[in-house]
């Protein structure tokens, strides 16, 4: 079963717009668990442009839910997950003044980096996934590491999905298959959406979860929130 983790970095930006604390991601971040979500993703950035690391702190207790914090792995951002202790991890090697996340980790280049961190949080009894893009030697350089997960970045596969979604996925389906050969676990997220995630979702061996913010966000305006995540799961068939 696959399950959705929603990422509510976008209701941060619509609250710090105004200042204030409307609307109240704590409560949002509720709605969407007793809405159907089976996670809660943020991913603060230094700069706090959203997400603000306090936020963090208050959904800390507060999400019953899987708990997931993804970001670049500085040292305020280590401190705070080992304070947090979520369940997952996931690391994120986004540049400070990227508007969002752009490519995974070269797995081989940093393994002595990512394999400290690893142990780091796994000392915590945290589970860590390593964000990668679908190239099978990366994954093996995730599993050389010692993570428990990788997340696929899927930003070229949604970017590619009308031209032709059958080539789109293809090395995704490969870097799936890698992981499972390694015995990894394979999360994947970035511009699913609801015209993609069934596709993708239906052929990907092995995906244990998604984390979908802006497209599910976006929809929502139109949908209402209970109403675009039940369709969210409708997508990776848990009616």
């Amino acid at each position: 079963m696959t399950r959705l983790s929603v990422n509510i970095n976008k209701i941060a930006t619509i609250r710090n717009a105004r200042g204030g604390n409307n609307p109240n991601l704590v409560n949002v971040a509720l709605d969407c668990e007793r809405f159907g979500a089976q996670g809660i993703t943020v991913h603060p950035r230094p700069d706090e442009r959203h997400i603000r690391y306090q936020d963090v702190l208050d959904l800390t207790g507060v999400v019953t839910t899987e708990f997931n914090i993804e970001g670049n792995p500085n040292e305020r951002f280590i401190e705070l997950v080992r304070q947090v202790r979520p369940a997952q991890v996931t690391l994120v090697p986004d540049a400070p003044d990227a508007i969002t996340s752009n490519a995974g980790w070269d797995t081989i280049r940093h393994a002595d980096h990512l394999r400290q961190l690893v142990e780091t949080f796994k000392q915590d009894g945290i589970r860590v996934s390593i964000f990668v893009d679908a190239d099978e030697r990366m994954v093996e350089g995730a599993k050389a590491v010692g993570t428990d997960r990788i997340e696929l970045y899927t930003e070229p596969y949604a970017a590619h999905y009308f031209e032709n979604r059958e080539a789109a996925i293809a090395p995704f389906v490969r870097a799936a298959q890698k992981a499972q050969e390694l015995g990894l676990g394979l999360n994947a997220g970035h511009d699913l959406s609801l015209d993609n995630l069934q596709y993708f979702a239906q052929y990907i061996p092995g995906l244990l979860e998604v984390s979908i913010g802006h497209a599910l966000i976006c929809d929502a305006l139109y949908f209402g929130l209970e109403n675009t995540i039940q369709m969210y799961r409708r997508c990776l068939n848990q009616d």
